[in-house]
């Protein structure tokens, strides 16, 4: 990420200009440039971002395939048991 630049110079001049006194302009440049000092995303740092959301819903899209293949696989037997257990008791009735 980057941060905006900021010319406190020109900004305190500004102020000076509209009739704020020599200290008032720097203290105020001063504070609005700590303000807005903070970094922000560039296009080009949510897009790294993007592509490594994707990855990561890839990975989760596959673990949910293994997973949902796995409890099809757990029901089909419990399922089977099941109608084994059934087929047993009918024909012992």
């Amino acid at each position: 990420m980057s941060a905006v630049p900021f010319d406190t110079l020109r900004f305190a001049t500004k102020l000076q200009a509209g009739g704020f006194t020599v200290e008032q302009a720097r203290a105020a440049a001063e504070a609005f440039a700590e303000a807005t000092s903070q970094e922000i995303a560039t296009k080009a740092d949510v897009s790294a971002l993007g592509v490594t959301v994707r990855g990561d819903v890839q990975i989760m899209e596959r673990d949910l395939k293994i997973w949902f293949g796995k409890m099809m696989a757990w029901q089909l037997t419990a399922i089977a048991g099941l109608l084994g257990i059934a087929t047993a008791v009918v024909k012992l009735l």
